[in-house]
């Protein structure tokens, strides 16, 4: 942990962004190592429950040893918004380096507890710990999502939560929304309100995929680390899959090249943001 956590501090003081890419099919992965390949650069590969379900947490933990090799630079293999302990103990053991243990529907109390047993066992193997306060709406799709200030994350909230829990990373509720959502815009007032509470964790953007490229930028100047990517390559994916089915060949892995062309050509896209 101590080696990629340096790595990590490095590339926060350059003001670069560590992506997290999801995946759940061989073409997605194979999509996103051959778009990160020429970069050099460390990034996570993330598995949700419904993903690392379908996966399974040993054949994750397989493909993103691989993709270390390939690309030639240390990679993180992230259990994002995880809720069961039970589950997080399994990926932990099966050799995930990181947890994003979200209870953030839960009270804040429970919350702060909760995540302070998954710190705890997860320090034990070195794993590092991502935890999340405030709603953040929407679902994997494309919607009109109606924001509500009140469920923005606190500054007070953020503090309280990151002192309680000693988490690597603080996942907020800043603005975006899981999924694509016309319309939505980041507070960043807040961003840099809480990045001054949280001066020695990372911060992350989850629902990147509907986040303008002025505001990706924006918000990482604004202390910003780390940014979810999951929607916008499932979109990607089925726009690619539509059109390669109904070309000539039969063969699988003939017309399964354009789709993980295609999810290679978004990733380079988020590289080459900053």
């Amino acid at each position: 942990m101590r080696k990629i956590k340096k790595i990590l501090k490095k590339m926060d003081e350059k003001k670069e962004i560590l992506w997290q890419f999801n995946f759940s099919t061989l073409e997605q992965f194979k999509g996103i190592v051959l778009g990160a390949k020429k970069f050099k650069k460390t990034f996570i590969l993330g598995t949700s429950e419904g993903e690392s379900h379908y996966l399974s947490f040993p054949l994750a933990v397989f493909l993103k040893k691989k993709a270390e090799k390939e690309i030639g630079v240390p990679l993180i293999l992230n259990y994002d918004h995880a809720k069961s302990f039970e589950k997080i103990k399994s990926a932990i053991k099966a050799g995930y380096d990181m947890i994003h243990f979200d209870g953030s529907s839960l009270p804040l109390k429970e919350n702060i507890k909760k995540t302070k047993e998954v710190v705890k066992f997860a320090k034990k193997y070195n794993v590092l710990v991502e935890g999340e306060v405030g709603f953040i709406p929407g679902r994997s799709k494309i919607e009109k999502v109606h924001f509500k200030k009140k469920f923005l994350t606190s500054p007070e909230e953020a503090k309280i939560f990151v002192k309680g829990t000693k988490v690597d990373f603080f996942a907020g509720s800043f603005g975006s929304a899981h999924g694509i959502s016309p319309g939505e815009h980041l507070d960043f007032e807040r961003i840099k309100k809480i990045k001054k509470e949280l001066k020695d964790v990372f911060l992350t953007l989850h629902g990147g995929s509907g986040v303008k490229n002025e505001e990706i930028k924006k918000a990482r100047e604004c202390g910003i680390f780390k940014i979810n990517l999951n929607t916008e390559l499932r979109k990607t994916f089925k726009n690619a899959l539509k059109k390669a089915v109904f070309s000539e060949f039969l063969k699988p892995y003939s017309f399964l090249q354009d789709v993980i062309f295609a999810i290679s050509k978004t990733v380079e896209k988020k590289f080459k943001i900053i």
